[in-house]
């Protein structure tokens, strides 16, 4: 299919025009994205594809936290606990406009339970057969562990452990049945999506030229010597070469690799799904912390307080990733049984959902092993099978993105023959440059970028995108009043986004641009005055507004179960 030149995307143009480069990455998660940015860093041509929007698969369905992994250390993972907690860390400085310190209680009903059957489950067992709950000793000791690994010099507070009466004056809505709480400190990421297009902005800086990526774009096979690559909003297809290609697919890896006709079975995931609960009763009760804590079944839970909602996640379970996955009726069902677990006095039901999600984790192949217990480290497999190196990602996770991609990057980079030359540890992401360290600093700030704006507004969007809310300054009115139906956005920023940041899509901009939807509150109204505003940037004539508001309604109601001609409720049943 040959398309038209005014239709082709200006990311996709540049790929055609030079069809190669050193590197060719298949998958823009967070794991390839980081990747680009190290490698562009390294003065590497390198390209990045995406089959779908960036960040729209496995990362997108994250439970929005940069966490050291203290349940790791039951399953003996000491070097991804050691690496967490650094990798932690290190986001809170390098990324404080979108990871921040979250202060972690987790309820406990009982003293020894566990302290004999989680040593049997690592060394005996290795994670087969069935769960014991963990009481308060074993949460001792590797609380206790684990302030050895993570506490960064102190910068981090050490645990603390209470008692019944301490714990529910602390979080009085609390079971009374708690026999202590233990409360440490973690990290929120309270905008995913937007910290990956962080890291891949930085990157295409970096590169400029040398360093180039497009969104809905896939890798459907191989033709004369190169990868074939298929524009998926037109349908054509053209081939690309490179001498490396890195398949950070993440759930597909296998399905990557087949597509350019390689066998593989690399990969096991498993499902994980969360509720986005709009009660306010249930966002007094956490106290601002994340309740984090062991279902019956052996599972980790979570009640976590995120833009005035409460996220409440997850499960655990076997997933095919070539067919789509949505938070069931059994899940629910699980979450409102936890929540009452922890919070019996409170009353949760599905109108108080608004928004769900679900997606496959990228954990290797595992068997019999129970999907609580599969590792979640990741390592690299290489084959030469298809004529170039093919370095195969198998594994990963958030917290880790960074070291993960220096890892795939140093194995590239020996690969091409070449030497590090920048490293990313410290370097800071995105927004997070010249981030506001503190309240005053940050009233500063605002003053400053304010010249004439109103502050609130100043100050919502540095909240929204770091330091790089000059960019939306500079590109948008002084006077730039809210839309009527979208309160807290303007018609300006959300034309600045679509035609910045690669926008194909209306759910793009919805549900990974901005936290629209996650928050929930949709109508058929809000969705259209956005549509109405991204329009004239993309483009988009009266038909096309119309299949977009279509296409997304489709999305909310099969994807995540919102009614969006309902206000956005919950479809139940």
């Amino acid at each position: 299919m040959n398309a038209s030149p005014e239709s082709i995307r200006p990311n996709v143009a540049r790929l055609r025009e030079r069809p190669s480069a050193d590197v060719l990455i298949i998958g823009a998660g967070i794991n390839g994205i980081a990747t680009f940015r190290d490698l562009a860093l390294q003065g590497v041509d390198v390209a990045l594809v995406e089959r779908g929007d960036y960040v729209s698969g496995a990362s997108s369905a994250s439970s929005h936290m940069i966490h050291g992994g203290i349940r790791y250390l039951e399953n003996g993972e000491f070097r991804l606990v050691q690496e967490s907690v650094t990798e932690r860390n290190r986001l809170l400085k390098t990324a404080p406009h979108y990871v921040r310190p979250l202060e972690t209680t987790i309820p406990i009903f009982s003293t020894f339970s566990g302290i004999l059957s989680a040593p049997f489950r690592l060394l005996v067992t290795h994670g087969r057969g069935k769960p014991r709950e963990r009481g308060a000793a074993l949460i001792k000791m590797g609380l206790m562990m684990y302030d050895t690994f993570s506490r960064d010099g102190g910068q981090v507070p050490r645990h603390r452990f209470h008692g019944k009466k301490k714990s529910l004056a602390e979080l009085p809505a609390m079971n009374p049945d708690i026999k202590y709480t233990a409360t440490y400190y973690d990290a929120s990421m309270h905008d995913p999506e937007r910290l990956a297009l962080d890291v891949l902005r930085d990157g295409e800086i970096a590169g400029g030229d040398r360093a180039r990526s497009a969104n809905y774009v896939s890798a459907v096979g191989m033709h004369q010597g190169g990868v074939t690559l298929r524009d998926e909003t037109t349908g054509e297809e053209f081939a690309f070469t490179a001498k490396v290609v890195l398949n950070t697919s993440g759930p597909w890896t296998d399905i990557t690799n087949a597509a350019l006709g390689e066998t593989t079975k690399f990969m096991g995931g498993t499902k994980g799904s969360h509720v986005v609960l709009d009660h306010p009763e249930l966002l007094a009760a956490t106290g601002g912390r994340e309740i984090f804590f062991e279902h019956s079944d052996g599972r980790i839970v979570l009640i976590y307080p995120l833009k005035g909602r409460v996220l409440v996640g997850t499960t655990d379970i076997d997933a095919d990733p070539s067919q789509p996955v949505v938070c069931t009726e059994d899940e629910v069902d699980y979450f409102f049984d936890l929540i009452g677990q922890v919070f019996p006095q409170l009353t949760v039901d599905r109108s108080h959902i608004v928004y769900s999600f679900s997606g496959i984790r990228p954990l290797p192949r595992h068997d019999d092993t129970a999907p609580g217990f599969v590792s979640r480290d990741y390592r690299i497999v290489q084959s030469d099978a298809l004529g170039m190196p093919v370095l195969s990602l198998v594994g990963g996770k958030w917290t880790t993105f960074r070291a993960l991609a220096e890892h795939l990057a140093n194995d590239t980079l020996a690969l091409l023959g070449r030497e590090r030359t920048v490293s990313t540890a410290g370097l800071a992401i995105g927004g997070g440059a010249g981030f506001p360290a503190d309240k005053h600093a940050r009233v500063r700030w605002v003053a400053e970028q304010a010249d004439g704006r109103d502050a609130g507004r100043v100050e919502a969007l540095l909240e929204r995108y770091g330091t790089r809310a000059t960019e939306i300054i500079e590109a948008t009115p002084e006077q730039d009043p809210d839309l009527a139906e979208l309160t807290g956005y303007t018609a300006a920023e959300l034309a600045h986004l679509a035609e910045a940041e690669q926008v194909v899509h209306l759910d793009d901009l919805l549900l990974r641009r901005t936290s629209i939807a996650f928050v929930g509150g949709l109508t058929e109204a809000r969705v259209s005055a956005a549509a109405d505003a991204v329009a004239p940037a993309l483009g988009w004539n009266d038909v096309k507004k119309t299949s977009e508001v279509e296409r997304f309604v489709a999305l909310m109601r099969d994807a995540h179960r919102v009614d969006i001609a309902k206000g956005g409720t919950f479809i139940a049943g």
